[in-house]
């Protein structure tokens, strides 16, 4: 049974009537009745009781019809998904994500690319940078939004033994760091901005190293920058966790600006004196990844750069 033979019992099916269905499908009656009989016969069933007089939909016919009408309409959208997925209109993405950007730019991104692509599934999945660099080489992700910018043992995997490992990137902002403090510090209140060399002797939270690099070298450098080196009493790998134990007194912390966002009983956020951009956020995914999905994403996110 093919799809013109579904089509034949469905014409049938909805006329009730040989001739009138042969006339509808273009086609002369004797071959119609044919390829009726012997869909038929493949099933082993009569679809049709017959009579001089009229023509009625069997038990096993009336089972039939709805499943033929569907799998004709399935049929009829095959190329459209082809030519929407061909498109970049439909399909999979796989976004890997760090969690600051949760508070930033990733909601309304994620609001105007599903918007524009409601066609596409987009599976968000959170991770630090080291993390989304592993999987994208693996491919287990189609593009991450993480910490950058790419060294170049970040980008190159090594050449020829990892081929089509390499990575490329695009810079999506930039963003100054700014203090969490405990609501019960001293220098909670309100107030002016506060110098960087006022830290020092403060016990600090953040990430390791191997994690974060380019944010733990953001905090080393403006500690270094203020003459003095953290002294770091706890890590932790997610950011909402770093706010989390700033808020039970732990220590104080150095976080994207756009942790501003992140508010949590018992944290105070103050401005750094002389703060500017120190930490960049950007868009990694494989080269030589062709999937027309990921270069709407892109393209969409470019857009989004500040």
């Amino acid at each position: 049974m093919d799809l013109r033979q579904l089509r034949q019992f469905v014409a049938v099916a909805e006329h009730l009537h040989f001739g009138r269905a042969a006339q509808a499908l273009s086609m002369a009656q004797p071959p119609l009745s044919r390829s009726i009989r012997a869909i038929e016969q493949e099933l082993g069933v009569a679809l049709f009781e017959r009579s001089k007089r009229k023509v009625l939909l069997a038990g096993a016919g009336r089972a039939l019809l709805p499943e033929a009408k569907a799998v004709l309409a399935a049929a009829a959208r095959l190329a459209d998904i082809a030519r929407g997925a061909a498109a970049g209109e439909q399909g999979e993405l796989v976004l890997s994500f760090v969690s600051i950007v949760d508070y930033s730019f990733l909601p309304d991104l994620l609001r105007r690319f599903t918007t524009r692509f409601p066609g596409v599934r987009v599976d968000l999945r959170e991770a630090t940078t080291d993390v989304q660099l592993a999987d994208l080489r693996a491919g287990r992700s189609d593009c991450g939004i993480l910490l950058g910018p790419l060294s170049a043992d970040s980008a190159d995997s090594g050449g020829a033994a990892r081929p089509g490992a390499a990575l490329d990137y695009c810079a999506l902002v930039s963003e100054s760091m700014v203090l969490a403090l405990p609501a019960t510090h001293a220098r909670a209140g309100p107030g002016a901005p506060i110098a960087p060399k006022a830290l020092a002797g403060e016990a600090f939270i953040c990430s390791p190293r191997h994690v974060a690099p380019r944010l733990y070298d953001a905090i080393i450098g403006i500690c270094a920058a203020a003459g003095f080196s953290p002294r770091i009493v706890q890590e932790a790998i997610q950011m909402q966790t770093i706010i989390s134990l700033v808020s039970a007194g732990m220590g104080v912390a150095l976080v994207p600006e756009s942790i501003l966002s992140l508010k949590r009983p018992g944290v105070i956020y103050r401005r750094l004196r002389g703060a500017r951009p120190l930490l960049e956020v950007g868009l990694a995914w494989r080269e030589g990844n062709s999937s027309a999905v990921l270069r709407n994403f892109v393209a969409l996110a470019a857009q989004s750069r500040l």
